[in-house]
């Protein structure tokens, strides 16, 4: 089911079919800082010269620096964001996408929630089998966005094509399509690297569930501190929750309950005492306490830094 929320609607298009590529948000982010944001350096007649791709990948480049916060409109033009500057700017964290932690975090970004990559979110929140078929997911997406236009009938109605070609492009952003030619094709997308889907020989998919050793403790913080904040929940969260709501870092990053708990329990020392972990009389779950009670937005910020090792 695709959730209702205000304001909010459901994406499925805008990258052309381009999963997002390596370099493509250090590309965006130092096109923003030089062009200003009295005009899109991405519509101009340099755009294709700018970037070194055609004008669909330039759109293309737009969209997932939109959608992975690297950029946002302003004005007539574009910004960096706060965090797209931190990591992506000259002088970034991780300009060139090299380290472990902007993959997952990036990855986070498009599947925790749905108004711009709702695909992304319905596929990592919604499709509980381990093994899936392409076709079901489309099918399952044309039922689901049925439902939602029945409930807000203002949303326009999408078709199957293009419901296919975006499931589509999501499921070969971590799974490149095998026996092209094409060098476009051939070269890695960003999500690959996470091994969160593997293709199975008789063409179905399955996700990849497990401790995922190379997601940074500090970006799994980041994801749980977020989760917090978006649920406005208290000071106190049951560890199920964690590990098994819709838009939780257990479901996105696709852990298992062991791998939830191991990564709860190591918060404790990343962040100085500010997430604790707990478990009494069978209840196990996380407190929020200092700077991550009283400044949840610093503590996100402590943590990020934290996993790109800027302590």
């Amino acid at each position: 089911m695709i959730p209702i929320i205000p304001g909010l609607k459901p994406q499925f298009s805008g990258h052309e079919t381009f999963p997002l590529r390596q370099l493509w948000l250090h590309k965006a982010v130092r096109a923003v800082e030089e062009n200003g944001a009295a005009s899109s350096p991405f519509g101009d007649e340099e755009a294709i010269v700018r970037f070194g791709v055609g004008k669909n990948m330039v759109t293309s480049i737009r969209f997932w620096a939109t959608a992975c916060r690297a950029i946002r409109e302003e004005g007539d033009g574009y910004a960096p964001t706060g965090l797209g500057a931190d990591i992506f700017g000259l002088d970034g964290f991780d300009p060139y996408c090299e380290q472990a932690a902007t993959p997952w975090l990036m990855h986070w970004f498009l599947a925790s929630t749905y108004d711009k990559t709702t695909t992304w979110y319905f596929l990592f929140n919604h499709v509980t089998q381990q093994v899936f078929e392409r076709e079901a997911v489309v099918a399952a997406l044309l039922g689901g966005f049925s439902e939602l236009t029945q409930a807000v009938p203002t949303l326009k109605r999408i078709s199957p094509a293009t419901l296919k070609r975006d499931v589509e492009c999501c499921i070969r952003s971590y799974v490149p399509r095998l026996g092209s030619e094409s060098p476009e094709e051939m070269s890695e997308p960003l999500l690959g690297e996470l091994g969160l889907i593997q293709q199975n020989a008789k063409g179905t998919f399955e996700f990849r569930r497990g401790p995922k050793r190379s997601l940074p403790d500090g970006i799994f913080a980041y994801a749980l501190l977020e989760y917090w904040k978006r649920q406005a929940a208290g000071s106190v969260m049951a560890f199920d929750r964690v590990a098994h709501d819709y838009g939780s870092p257990g479901r996105v990053f696709k852990l298992d309950e062991g791998a939830v708990a191991d990564r709860l329990m190591a918060l404790e020392a990343l962040t100085d005492g500010d997430i604790q972990w707990t478990e009494q009389a069978g209840i196990r779950q996380v407190t929020r306490t200092g700077r991550a009670l009283a400044n949840i937005d610093e503590a996100m910020t402590k943590v990020l830094r934290a996993a790109y090792g800027r302590r």
